[in-house]
């Protein structure tokens, strides 16, 4: 398969070979929900906690004396049924971790890269090289191709130019190739991706490549 490449103006300068593989892969909606819900949930640091009944700081004394009052029994301020008690079935620290095997996680990517493609959300530009930060220069670039939503910019290594001229930008984020993966592919509308980036994404997850 062949993709266009563009310049920074939105011209077309040529065109590059690209894995089969990895930018043909067939949908498969089932295995990319199951990887990108479990990537959330690597996410979450599963710190949340509350106190039971015997943790909360009250006295153990009884209330009330069982019988005669004409209330309620009552036997201690720590029960869940009272302002300021215990909670019964509150949340606490735990581990949400799911594991996905690495095939899984290498096709759900190329489910994901294959799917942008699919719905035209892919554009290939020459090189992204700047001398220090410019947000103009990126702002420009977005504008150029008029992209609607968040857009992930994909550099072929971290470049710390381009990911400090999208610092005081919102609707764009920078990757670099080698951390590609399928949360961050499915959660913005458009992906810029550099030649370089095209070929090194190519050598990680087509046959042979090694994540």
């Amino acid at each position: 398969m062949d993709l266009q490449i563009k310049n920074n103006t939105g011209k077309v300068v040529g065109s590059v070979e690209v894995s089969d593989q990895v930018w043909s892969a067939g949908s498969n909606d089932a295995l990319l929900h199951q990887v990108v819900v479990a990537q959330q949930a690597n996410q979450r640091r599963g710190t949340q906690d509350t106190q039971t009944r015997a943790e909360v700081s009250f006295s153990g004394r009884k209330l009330r004396p069982q019988k005669g009052s004409g209330a309620s029994r009552q036997g201690s301020r720590r029960s869940s049924i009272r302002i300021g008690g215990g909670v019964a079935h509150g949340p606490h620290p735990r581990s949400h971790r799911q594991r996905i095997p690495k095939k899984m996680r290498r096709q759900a990517l190329r489910v994901a890269l294959s799917d942008k493609l699919r719905d035209q959300s892919v554009t290939v530009i020459d090189s992204l090289k700047l001398e220090g930060p410019q947000s103009s220069v990126i702002t420009s670039l977005v504008d150029t191709f008029k992209l609607q939503g968040r857009t992930l910019i994909v550099t072929a290594s971290t470049d710390h130019n381009v990911v400090k001229s999208t610092n005081n930008l919102p609707d764009v984020e920078v990757q670099a190739a080698s951390l590609m993966n399928p949360l961050e592919t499915v959660r913005v509308p458009n992906l810029i991706v550099t030649k370089d980036a095209l070929q090194t994404i190519d050598s990680i997850w087509s046959d042979g490549g090694k994540e």
